[in-house]
């Protein structure tokens, strides 16, 4: 122990470890399932769209903002500590929103007092009439004389709405993912389960299909009974005011849902940055910001460990559940009950007392830097294509996978997947680097991103997602790497850490929050596939013209004296030929030459 605990720099690694550590694991127990549980509540796309579009926007700029005045009034532990205390109780207030229909059923085990759709094996089907009994389908025929069906168009919780069935083709179960259903007393005293009827031939918006998919699935009306007669216009009534219920009661989620994201995010979003640039300023008193380089490992095994081990959780709880509760939910009490950890860790985390005088307009700098500078211009841009796209990824993916008969466990173990891999690639850094360039890579890491999209639109099983997990080492670790080079030699002295940083928060969270909000409608529309296969189209268009332009820019590199004043002592030497090849003399001379010519 040091006399001053202050510099005592064991024990601040030692204590930032074990915080990157749990927040990685905090992070992972709900964001990778996030969308996936707003599905559940019985949200469909559009409204999915909007409230990760919203998340991703308030990150942007309400975290940088945080920060500034955090360590402008010297009060960043108050904000860390308070940050992650108060998240303990936001986090629940998702668990408070009420799912659209609490009849549906969320839990894969049977209850005595409610009617579950069985899980057909491979082969099995249902009848295209819509129907389920809980008995065995030999006791009872496929349709019931008196269910008159014609056409029934199924709407799924993405906002797919498919075509009329033909009641003599069965439709295979496992092509139809997240319909909803709801029991109803039947004819002969038996429980059947009905999909809700659309007309068909009527032309709909998009718009009222995603109002249209939320009500509440009605019995047909009996055999006999006449189109104009009083029963039936009375059912119509009933549809109807199902109808008014169901578009109230999804307005009613949605709000609850966007309330609580919001205040949710306004108290979690500054804790990373916040963290990041105390213990670099923490380290940078000291002269040890290259240990600081390493503690990134540190939260990438926590979020390895974090999704597969809550994924497995959720597995085992799922009979024990509620059920008129999403199974997500347990998803948000470990998301809280990791946030008190952190908040115990965070009391000893590494705080500067001292206070280090620097300009303030660093961060307007940097913007007058990326306006002036064609080569950054391009890079911000790529930054944000970037986010756009990968943001489809983080809030469809999952969809994708569960409707192809997906555990949570195979989607926790998929991102881990990639988390390892680019860990594992790590110490490849400097040779890619040096061997494809620091715009080569960019590219590399482009053309991944885009063949990972491709792939996923044709995902065929539940694991089919697995191997082409490991690129995710390139298309965001090297990708990631080239682009912090990019801006170290690119940036003037001062400027790197707020250059970074806008890349990471203002670019990089803008394009997720627009990809966020358009990736939405393009699933209603037109079907994931459709939203995975257009983003790749447009990376692979983006980076043949970034390979286009990028080499008639002009290649100039900024003297970074910063990086000059960290080489070893011994490069110089004080004789009159070790004078010539001093740096100092050496970097003078070529900008004095470059400035001349």
């Amino acid at each position: 122990m040091s006399a001053n605990p202050q510099w005592d720099i064991s024990r601040a690694l030692g204590v930032a470890r074990l915080f990157h550590l749990v927040c990685g694991v905090r992070d992972a127990c709900v964001a990778p399932f996030l969308t996936l549980y707003l599905r559940q509540l019985g949200l469909n796309a559009v409204w999915v769209g909007i409230l990760m579009g919203t998340k991703h926007l308030i990150a942007a700029f309400w975290a940088p903002f945080c920060a500034f005045l955090a360590k402008s009034y010297q009060k960043r532990r108050v904000l860390l500590v308070g940050s992650l205390f108060g998240s303990v109780g936001a986090s629940l207030l998702m668990v408070l929103v009420p799912p659209l229909d609490k009849d549906l059923v969320y839990s894969s085990c049977n209850e005595s007092d409610f009617v579950t759709t069985t899980i057909l094996p491979s082969g099995g089907a249902l009848t295209g009439n819509g129907t389920l009994a809980q008995e065995p389908a030999s006791q009872h025929p496929a349709s019931e004389p008196g269910l008159p069906v014609k056409s029934i168009t199924m709407v799924d919780a993405s906002g797919f709405r498919k075509g009329p069935a033909d009641p003599s083709v069965q439709e295979p179960f496992s092509h139809l993912p997240g319909y909803f259903v709801v029991p109803v007393e039947g004819a002969r005293n038996r429980p059947q389960v009905f999909l809700h009827p659309v007309t068909p031939g009527a032309e709909e918006t998009p718009w009222q299909d995603t109002l249209k998919q939320v009500s509440t699935a009605l019995p047909l009306p009996a055999e006999g009974t006449a189109l104009g007669s009083p029963a039936n216009l009375s059912m119509a009534k009933g549809d109807a005011r199902a109808l008014d219920l169901s578009m109230e009661g999804l307005q009613w989620t949605f709000t609850l849902s966007l309330g609580s994201m919001v205040f949710w995010e306004l108290l979690t979003a500054p804790v990373e940055q916040v963290a990041d640039d105390s213990l670099y300023e923490y380290l940078d008193f000291v002269d040890a910001t290259d240990r600081y380089r390493s503690l990134w490992v540190w939260r990438l095994l926590g979020m390895s460990a974090g999704v597969c081990g809550i994924a497995a959780v959720v597995g085992q709880l799922d009979c024990f559940l509620m059920t008129n509760s999403p199974r997500g939910v347990v998803h948000f009490y470990g998301y809280s009950l990791v946030s008190a950890l952190a908040f115990l860790v965070s009391i000893a985390f590494p705080i500067p007392i001292c206070r280090r005088r620097e300009p303030s307009y660093k961060t307007v700098k940097a913007l007058s830097l990326i306006g002036g500078d064609p080569q950054l211009s391009l890079l911000a841009f790529t930054v944000f294509l970037i986010g756009a796209a990968s943001s489809t990824v983080q809030n469809f993916l999952f969809w994708h996978m569960k409707d192809h008969g997906s555990s949570e466990l195979v989607m926790g173990f998929s991102v881990a997947l990639g988390l390892l891999g680019e860990a594992l690639l790590h110490p490849l850094k400097a040779p890619l680097l040096r061997k494809l360039s620091r715009v080569g890579t960019v590219g590399l890491g482009l053309g991944c991103l885009a063949g990972q999209l491709l792939y996923y639109s044709f995902l065929w099983s539940w694991w089919s997602v697995l191997p082409v997990q490991i690129l995710s080492a390139i298309s965001n670790g090297a990708l990631w790497w080239a682009v912090g080079a990019l801006i170290e030699d690119l940036a003037t002295p001062g400027t790197e850490r707020p250059l970074s940083a806008l890349f990471r928060s203002h670019f990089l969270g803008g394009g997720s929050s627009l990809g966020s909000f358009a990736g939405g409608f393009v699933v209603v529309r037109f079907g994931l596939a459709v939203l995975f296969q257009a983003c790749c189209v447009s990376l692979l268009l983006w980076l043949a013209l970034l390979l286009a332009i990028q080499p008639r820019l002009p290649q100039e590199r900024k003297i970074n004296y910063s990086k000059l004043l960290a080489v070893e002592a011994s490069d110089t030497s004080d004789s009159e030929q070790g004078t010539e090849r001093d740096w100092l003399v050496k970097a003078m001379r070529e900008e004095h030459s470059d400035w001349k010519g």
